[in-house]
């Protein structure tokens, strides 16, 4: 497990935010490619901010080859959370795979200036308890920088 966590340049520490209305923030430790990986998931969250009014408060991204992943905790909305809670949990997750896609442009766009690859394919998933959004960027070359940054570690 641990030469593969090298190998895919995963942030070593998860990006943090709190409830209050702050989005998470990137501090990542680790090899060159952790930088790509903190401006991935700051990206990601900015545009979760600007879309839902408030950001998750964790998210993590990593990269291997031409695979981009991004996970985010958090992320319902108050009233989100309430319809869950009232047994509303599948129009929740629908609502919100409908807000992915909605959203398919801005992060598509995002990742392709941050990779300088084009973005194949997107996938998005969701999940209510525990709350979790992950999305999935296959790319038409691997990301720039990969071999040397696994090198160094």
């Amino acid at each position: 497990p641990g030469a593969l966590y090298s190998l895919m340049c995963s942030a070593r520490s998860p990006v943090s935010g709190n409830r209050a209305g702050h989005p998470a923030t990137a501090e990542v430790a680790g090899p060159a490619c952790g930088r790509l990986n903190q401006d991935i998931a700051n990206a990601v969250v900015r545009r979760h901010k600007r879309f839902f009014g408030r950001g998750p408060t964790k998210a993590q991204a990593f990269f291997r080859h031409n695979f981009v992943v991004v996970v985010l905790e958090d992320s319902l909305t108050e009233a989100e959370r309430r319809l869950v809670a009232g047994g509303h949990r599948e129009e929740v997750l629908r609502m919100r795979l409908r807000y992915q896609q909605a959203m398919r442009d801005e992060l598509v766009s995002a990742i392709e200036e941050l990779t300088h690859g084009k973005v194949r394919a997107f996938l998005g998933g969701n999940h209510s308890d525990p709350d979790l959004v992950f999305a999935l960027f296959v790319l038409d070359r691997p990301v720039a920088g990969e071999r040397a940054a696994a090198a160094a570690t």
